[in-house]
Parts: structure tokens; sequence; C-alpha cells
């Protein structure tokens, strides 16, 4: 039987049905140790059928308390740029590269605080990220961070390099396009957070115009 130390998800993940099936299986997924400490996992959110989907790192203390994606100031800041792109946010599938929250506490009881995920723990979580794939089957995937592109191009991805440019690759034997872009936390820790904005802006107005 498969164990927290085996660090892969395969296991968990079932080989028929649509979103809901996952969403249920990965609910009681026990691929990596990261579950023991966070509320719940927090899986992707959005239509199997969305032309988009938008990968980030992991979910954040608001995520790990709803139960959903992209919920807290970075997930606003987030459909408030693709709005400003020009892609519906309900037109988007967004999930993360891991599924449960990874934090580490200064004190008890004091506020959680986010940490990056390992290599690891990411490549554990990514027959989850494959199986979205392949329901959703969308013909863009926006890269959020340096996180999600190491976990989808591998470790040598450099957000800054590839920012902004449509890239063709094969991913988890699809051929994929996508557009990478820094995660919207990062707008929000700018020192010059308009700039930042605009940026992010910018690079998903190219991803709303490979889409077409």
């Amino acid at each position: 039987m498969a164990t927290e130390d085996d660090y892969t998800a395969q296991p968990f993940v079932p080989k028929r049905g649509g979103l809901p099936a996952l969403r249920e299986a990965a609910a009681d997924c026990r691929g990596c140790p990261l579950h023991r400490d966070a509320t719940q996992t927090v899986f992707g959110a959005g239509k199997a059928s969305a032309r988009v989907m938008l990968v980030g790192e992991q979910p954040g203390d608001q995520e790990d308390r709803q139960g959903k994606p992209f919920v807290g100031p970075a997930g606003k800041l987030l459909d408030r740029a693709l709005t400003d792109a020009g892609i519906g946010p309900a037109d988007a599938y967004v999930t993360n590269a891991v599924k449960h929250f990874k934090f580490t506490r200064a004190e008890p009881r004091k506020r959680r605080i986010h940490k990056a995920p390992t290599l690891r723990e990411t490549t554990a979580c990514g027959p989850w990220l494959a199986a979205e794939l392949d329901r959703v089957a969308p013909e863009l995937i926006v890269v959020l961070g340096a996180t999600a592109g190491k976990a989808l191009l591998g470790s040598s991805f450099r957000v800054t390099q590839v920012r902004g440019t449509v890239l063709e690759e094969e991913i988890h034997g699809r051929p994929e396009r996508l557009v990478p872009t820094v995660h919207p936390s990062a707008v929000l820790r700018a020192d010059d957070r308009d700039g930042a904005y605009r940026g992010l802006v910018s690079d998903l107005g190219i991803a709303a115009r490979a889409l077409g």
C-alpha cells in the first residue's frame, strides 16, 4: 500500500472520471507528508471546458481554510489582472502545482507563514496536475511563477528569462502552449507594485492574444 514516504500521488489518482472524481479522490491524498499539517486538500477550480489553465505554486493561508484556490489577496489581484488583459476569470481553470499548504510558524498560535515546497514535494503532486491537464485539455497554460514553471518545465526553468513569451513544449505526454509570468503574490510584494501589476497584465495580454 502506498504511503506518504513514497512521495508520489499516483496511487491516489483515479484512472477514470472527470474533475469531480479527481477532486473527491484528492481530498484523501496521502502522497507526501504535507497533508499532515494542512487543513485540507485544495484542488483546482473551474470548468472542464476552460480554454486556459492557470497554474500557481501552492495554496496559501486563506485557500487552505476555504478549500479553494486563489481566494486570498493574490487571487483577487489575479482576477483583476485577467479582466484587464481580456481573459474572463470564469473562462479559466485555476490550480496549483502543489495541493496542500506548506507553512511554518514563528511561535505556536501565531500567523502561518508560507514556505516554498521542495522539488520532491512538487514532483510528488505532479500526477494530480497531469490528471487535471488530461481532463481539461486547455488550449493554453499560464505558468504563474518559478515553482509552477519548474513543476511543468523542469528545474532549469527561470521565469525572468521566458516571461511573456509563448512556449511550445510536451508536458506529461501532451503538446502544450504555455505563457509564463510572475505569480500575483510577487506583485503584492514588489516595491513598485503598479509597475509589477502592469507587467503581469502585459504577460496575460500575450496569453489572451495567443488564445485568439
